[in-house]
């Protein structure tokens, strides 16, 4: 008998229980629709996670915990560009990865119909190894997640490889090696093809 009145007692609490934490649970409309207007400053440059200048990366279904690493690294100072710095500072430390989650559910753009890849040239083994076969991107061991590169556009990838090389961006110390070990001219070879796939 006694068994059943603490079984009961139990069942009674957590039925009282459950609608607080159900109130709880649910999201402040205010909050959301701030946190929407944030992301919707994002398409001043990446029009919809897309870029409206060649310069500008693609973000839109790009990989989940690259983007996150990227605002993080912007709002530290690892990451130095003005204007993704001003912008990551606006979110809240907690808003960072629900900003990536959603960005990354968006659909990379399609490939235009009629699009030609050019030759894969050599060297290129050397972004497999982290990128992924398909140069998708991937998981790492450490943790980490390599962004998507087939399909980025040619100008955004070469600038990226040049700042890496020249040791202006070194938030990825191993693609600060990777790439200054790398001519130029090799450099850009990789860049237009990666960017014809």
């Amino acid at each position: 008998m006694r068994t059943q009145m603490v079984f009961g007692a139990l069942a009674v609490l957590a039925a009282l229980a459950t609608p607080a934490n159900a109130v709880e649970a649910v999201p402040d409309p205010g909050t959301q629709r701030e946190f929407g207007a944030k992301l919707l400053v994002c398409d001043a440059c990446h029009e919809a996670g897309r870029s409206k200048n060649a310069a500008i990366p693609i973000i839109s279904g790009q990989q989940e915990n690259y983007l996150a690493k990227q605002l993080h690294d912007f709002r530290s100072g690892d990451r130095n560009f003005e204007i993704m710095t001003w912008m990551a500072n606006t979110l809240t430390p907690e808003e960072l990865a629900p900003a990536a989650a959603r960005v990354a559910k968006k659909n990379w753009p399609a490939r235009p119909a009629g699009a030609a890849s050019t030759p894969a040239p050599r060297g290129i083994a050397v972004c497999q190894a982290c990128h992924a076969q398909n140069y998708l991107g991937a998981p790492q061991a450490e943790g980490m997640t390599t962004p998507r590169l087939a399909g980025q556009s040619y100008e955004y990838l070469v600038e990226a490889m040049r700042k890496f090389a020249e040791g202006e961006r070194t938030n990825n110390g191993d693609m600060v090696q990777i790439m200054k070990a790398i001519s130029s001219a090799d450099r850009e070879a990789m860049a237009r093809y990666l960017s014809s796939l």
